[in-house]
């Protein structure tokens, strides 16, 4: 799915082969060459990319320029106390987040980003997924020659097409390995809400006659997050689609019916939860990702 606002960018995302259902969920892709290589020049703002809390793991590779993470909370390019902020590795893992992150990008920035699923990520690393909660780290924390040469391999890819099969050529075989352990039957369906679904079912069944607790436990390892968590995200994107839908139909959003069709006590208890996972309020959102160059990933994720 493509979702440009300035005719200079790209922003991109394509769902995975159907070999690789269960595995990941989204390659993303954004490039902001093309508008430095049309004359038109990008502003600080524009080079920034926002991403909501997600209980998916993410794999990134800068291709070209650099990347920085910003504080949520300041307007600039701060870190929240004034200091300089450092430039990212060009390839970094990150696992499940309770909140919103900020990124800023230079204006010759591409960026190859794939969206996995924790479980599959764990099953074919080995990873601890409590170790990357809320935190990106240099690839070359999974200590395997494997993945270091494919480290070295996708940042050597001239564009997305070539990232694209260099990363399922690798992935593909240590998936078939580890497939049937992480999906039983068959691949959990798009969605949160399908794929917490997905993992309850796997639970209760890999501990048949054992308490809810025991299978709440194992969600949580699977994933990195408690089961109550991945339910406030599912509802979350449940409630972001139908206001895309509504505003692709040009029909109102009545935030009062809004929150009562997706189970929250109120208006005022969905504000509370979005502001938390997005950093904005609901209409300040539904603004932002309207208007906004740097809400590409919203735009792109529906």
């Amino acid at each position: 799915m493509d979702a440009p606002l300035h005719p200079g960018t790209v922003a991109r995302l394509h769902i995975p082969p159907r070999a690789l259902e269960g595995c990941f969920y989204a390659y993303l892709w954004r490039d902001l060459s093309a508008a430095a290589e049309q004359g038109e020049t990008l502003t600080d703002a524009q080079c920034q990319s926002w991403f909501p809390a997600t209980p998916l793991c993410g794999l990134s590779w800068t291709l070209s320029g650099r990347v920085r993470e910003l504080d949520v909370g300041t307007e600039g390019p701060s870190d929240g106390d004034g200091g300089p902020v450092p430039w990212l590795p060009s390839s970094v893992i990150g696992g499940p987040r309770s909140g919103p992150k900020r990124f800023q990008a230079t204006p010759d920035c591409r960026a190859f980003m794939v969206a996995i699923r924790p479980e599959a990520l764990q099953a074919m690393t080995g990873v601890d997924l409590s170790a990357f909660k809320d935190r990106f780290l240099p690839l070359s924390v999974i200590d395997d020659p494997a993945w270091r040469a494919l480290d070295v391999a996708m940042l050597a890819a001239r564009d997305e097409q070539d990232a694209r099969r260099t990363l399922e050529d690798f992935l593909l075989p240590r998936w078939r390995t580890v497939r049937d352990e992480v999906v039983a039957d068959d691949p959990p369906p798009r969605g949160y809400a399908g794929w917490m679904q997905h993992l309850a079912l796997r639970a209760i069944a890999a501990g048949h006659g054992r308490s809810v607790r025991q299978a709440e436990r194992r969600i949580k390892q699977w994933s990195g997050q408690s089961l109550r968590a991945l339910r406030l995200v599912s509802r979350a994107e449940a409630a972001f689609q139908q206001v895309r839908k509504l505003d692709e139909d040009e029909g109102a959003v009545i935030w009062s019916a809004l929150a009562q069709d997706h189970g929250y006590a109120d208006q005022a208890h969905l504000c509370r939860e979005t502001r938390r996972l997005s950093g904005f309020s609901p209409e300040e959102l539904r603004r932002r990702v309207a208007q906004d160059e740097a809400f590409w990933a919203y735009r792109v994720w529906v």
